[in-house]
Parts: C-alpha cells; sequence; structure tokens
C-alpha cells in the first residue's frame, strides 16, 4: 500500500511533480504503444521516443495550454519555470522547459487522483503527436 502523501499536490515543488509525471506521461504511452500492437523491445524504445522527447512533450504543451483551467495553467507555468540545474545536449532550453512544464502537469493530477482529467489530457498529447503538430509549430 502506498504511504499517503504528507502535503497537498499543490504544495510540492515543482520539479518533483515532473519527476512523477515524467513516469506517469511514459506509462501511459507503453500502454498506448502496446495496445497498438507494437511488440518487439526495439521498436517500442523507437516508437516511444517521437512522444516522450523534449520537443514532443513541448508540442503538446503548446497545443493544449490555452484549454486548460487556471489552476493547471499554474502549474503547467511553475514546472516550466523551475530551475532545473541542466538540460539534455538535444533539446533547445525553450522546449526542455515546456516538456518539464507538462510532466509538472501530469505528476499533480497524478497526486491530486484526477484520474479523468488525467486521462483526458494524455489522449489529447497522443493525439497531438500522432497527427504531428502543425499549429503553433
Amino acid at each position: 500500500m502506498l504511504r499517503p502523501l504528507t502535503k497537498t499536490p499543490r504544495e510540492y515543488n515543482p520539479l518533483l511533480l515532473a519527476y512523477l509525471g515524467d513516469a506517469v506521461y511514459e506509462i501511459f504511452i507503453r500502454h498506448h504503444l502496446v495496445a497498438r500492437g507494437i511488440a518487439r523491445p526495439q521498436d517500442l524504445q523507437k516508437e516511444a521516443s517521437k512522444f516522450v522527447s523534449a520537443l514532443a512533450q513541448a508540442k503538446v504543451y503548446k497545443a493544449i495550454e490555452n484549454d486548460l483551467t487556471e489552476e493547471e495553467r499554474d502549474i503547467l507555468r511553475r514546472g516550466r519555470n523551475a530551475k532545473s540545474g541542466s538540460v539534455p545536449k538535444n533539446a533547445k532550453v525553450t522546449d526542455y522547459r515546456q516538456s518539464t512544464g507538462l510532466e509538472a502537469l501530469m505528476g499533480y493530477l497524478y497526486l491530486k487522483k484526477d484520474e479523468q482529467r488525467l486521462h483526458e489530457l494524455m489522449n489529447s498529447a497522443i493525439e497531438i503527436v500522432e497527427k504531428g503538430y502543425k499549429k503553433n509549430d
């Protein structure tokens, strides 16, 4: 059994929310890919990288930010503005920060136990990446 939280989800550091959100995002993507019938590990990894890269997550961030509640936008902003101290060598700083914001939001929704909204936003994220992001690119 999981231990109960010692704070409300909003009280956690945005980088901690992003840490959890990264795992949540990844499990949704892995589930999606397995459900699509992809079975070979190398194919799963190749396909997953299309969804979980900083660039792909930044595109999702831009596509959904205007459809979020004020509370969700605040978490997104806090995650985006958090100083992590490092940026992957294959990502622009702005993309990396926006992807951190998106992951913070997913971590927040997970801790808040808002499964319906988490599923809604993850379905949107998957659709955005699969269709290819065109608007505000």
